[in-house]
């Protein structure tokens, strides 16, 4: 899948220097934002060993990527995930150490931001590692999406309901508005966001320190990267900046995905954003980001099913959880009868993503459908490894469960009152 690309950074209107600093190699496709801090030219400093060493460190494992261009195994892309940490981890090493042995240099530190494209031309991935409050947003099918969340004060307490985005300004927090709460070389070693999603023909990536994020429309973002030709956008989006001020450093790295127009290719762009279209339509993950959502695509796997070949089992120990991505699936107890008939965006089954029930029910295609898995086991992974993203799961899940017993208590209910008139004599019903 071709890539074009293009990068601009500037000192801005306010600045004296430009402690920002960018890298894109174009052999390991890898693209870095870092936003440096500490005065004096520490910040620059700190910044460029991050960017240098985080290239250095995925060189040295290129064999990787070039084993997960062969096959794009999912293990071997735990693996370079696993890469783009300790690459941000050595980083933050060798600048706290400079920091240490250089003392007009105590303190300094810097954000990073790191997109890799891997993986087979026909099914790319792409891999985000991120520290900080800089960005990478992407822009798919007219709509943008922030890919990483800010490690700031002013996102901490604006997630803690605070205070919220627009009072901000005025509020007693704005002195703490640049505060970060991670960064990399402020300490030996610093916690790092990762993961790996989709990319898709068309897909549009903005990387970008908070020089150039203060001051953008999320909104505006999709036409602002809607250039043919991307080698002027970062230079526009500059200009942009500095005509609001230009408060601090701006750099912004602008990568292009090629439009595809293979059969193949078309039909998996049409599944990604059917998948995060039914997820997201779910009660069960109606909290979650686009970001959360992809996570959570990462563990679900599509297969087709024939009419009248059966999902699930009656009697059969569970273990995942089904969601209908198109076509119609049928429960029906043992004997046949039919309990419902559940058409896209419907989900069965779980209850198996919190116990080892047996199956009370049989799920059967009633045509031709497609259906979405999602395993127990890599289920409880994302739960343990992400706990934002799994408060909101959890809970969304309980509101289903909780619809489902009123549901069931107001039926059993209305049964036993039934059952009560019925037994009653003539002489008091026609009272």
């Amino acid at each position: 899948m071709e890539l074009s690309f293009a990068a601009a950074t500037d000192v801005g209107r306010q600045r004296t220097h430009n402690e920002d600093n960018f890298l894109i190699d174009r052999k390991l496709r890898l693209f870095i934002v870092a936003d440096g801090m500490g005065g004096h030219a520490a910040g620059e400093i700190a910044s460029s060993i991050t960017v240098h060493e985080i290239r250095d460190a995925i060189s040295a494992n290129r064999d990787l990527v070039e084993r997960f261009k062969e096959t794009g195994d999912s293990t071997q892309g735990l693996e370079i995930l696993q890469a783009l940490e300790h690459a941000i981890q050595s980083a933050c090493s060798t600048v706290h150490q400079r920091a240490i042995e250089e003392t007009d240099k105590r303190g300094m530190g810097t954000t990073v931001s790191v997109l890799l494209v891997a993986g087979p031309t026909d099914k790319p991935r792409g891999f985000i590692a991120h520290v900080g409050d800089s960005r990478i947003y992407l822009v798919r099918q007219g709509q943008c999406h922030q890919l990483t969340e800010d490690h700031s004060l002013m996102n901490e307490l604006i997630r803690r309901g605070k205070v919220s985005a627009d009072e901000f300004d005025s509020s007693p927090y704005k002195q703490y508005k640049n505060a970060v709460t991670r960064a990399v070389g402020i300490y030996p070693s610093v916690e790092v966001d990762t993961f790996d999603f989709d990319i898709l023909p068309g897909d549009r990536f903005l990387l970008c320190s908070d020089g150039l994020s203060a001051y953008l429309d999320e909104d505006a973002i999709p036409s602002s990267l809607d250039a043919e030709d991307v080698s002027e956008v970062p230079t526009s989006l500059v200009d942009f900046a500095n005509e609001g001020g230009g408060h601090d450093n701006i750099t912004t790295v602008v990568v292009k995905v090629g439009e595809e127009t293979s059969e193949e290719v078309g039909e998996r762009a049409e599944e990604v954003a059917l998948t995060i279209e039914v997820l997201k339509g779910m009660k069960m993950f109606r909290y979650l980001s686009y970001k959360e959502l992809v996570r959570f695509i990462n563990i679900t796997r599509a297969f087709e099913v024939r009419p009248r070949e059966t999902v699930i089992r009656a009697g059969e120990e569970g273990d995942a959880m089904y969601v209908v991505l198109s076509g119609r699936v049928e429960l029906h107890e043992p004997d046949g009868t039919v309990i419902t008939e559940l058409g896209q965006g419907q989900h069965f089954g779980e209850m198996s993503l919190v116990d080892r029930t047996r199956r009370s029910l049989t799920a059967t295609a009633i045509e031709e459908s497609r259906v979405i898995e999602i395993r127990r086991d890599e289920f409880y992974e994302v739960i343990k490894s992400e706990p934002a993203l799994s408060v909101k799961v959890l809970w969304a899940f309980l509101q289903v469960m909780t619809e489902r017993l009123r549901k069931t208590t107001s039926e059993l209910s209305g049964k036993r009152r039934g059952e009560r008139t019925a037994a009653m004599p003539t002489d008091q019903l026609d009272e």
